[in-house]
């Protein structure tokens, strides 16, 4: 096969980019299922690890289509760089629940990343006339958009659990109320403000 022109070359670039980050993302996600014992963002975390996992298929077919080959050294430093993340994610935190919230703020900014990436390569491929690899990178985005989504509610969530968990319920009732102007004060502020300028 010949070697790809400037423009497949650029494509297979930002696509082996992509799959790297997808290879790194399935050592991260095999970790915090690992970690998570929340079980309904555990098989969310299941789901998406086989989105991701398929994320890396169809762009190594595309990437081999368009002339690319040779993926490993992208996936090697992915999943290196995830090995060595690995760890980290297990020391994270004092209680289990910031332990996952740390971990959910982690993979909220991976596909954060992620959807970067796929709409720079979207607007690339449609700017340069390869439908198949815009559509592909429109299809991966969406999956990672709703992931994004759904990572947005459970920080939230995790943020509470984490404040009832780390926090005395003494501490966490003051905190919430606002403070309230003594009766009067106003008036008097207000009073004082109207006679100064007579």
């Amino acid at each position: 096969m010949a070697d790809p022109n400037e423009r497949d070359a650029k494509l297979i670039q930002y696509m082996s980019e992509a799959y790297g980050k997808e290879r790194e993302l399935e050592v991260a996600l095999r970790t915090d299922i690992a970690m998570t014992t929340k079980a309904p963002y555990k098989k969310r975390l299941k789901q998406h690890l086989k989105e991701t996992k398929a994320h890396a298929k169809v762009l190594e077919r595309r990437i081999k289509k368009l002339g690319g080959g040779g993926q490993t050294v992208p996936a090697l430093v992915g999943k290196a760089t995830a090995l060595a993340k690995g760890p980290l994610h297990m020391v994270r935190g004092s209680g289990e629940q910031e332990k996952m919230l740390k971990n959910a703020k982690t993979q909220f900014t991976a596909e954060q990343e992620e959807i970067s990436t796929y709409l720079a390569l979207e607007v690339f491929a449609t700017k340069v006339g390869d439908s198949d690899t815009a559509k592909l990178a429109r299809d991966i985005r969406k999956e990672e958009e709703r992931m994004a989504k759904y990572l947005e509610g459970q920080i939230r969530q995790l943020a509470g659990a984490t404040a009832v968990d780390e926090v005395p319920a003494r501490l966490r009732r003051g905190a919430s109320k606002p403070k309230r102007r003594k009766a009067g004060a106003g008036k008097a502020a207000r009073g004082s403000g109207s006679r100064a300028k007579r």
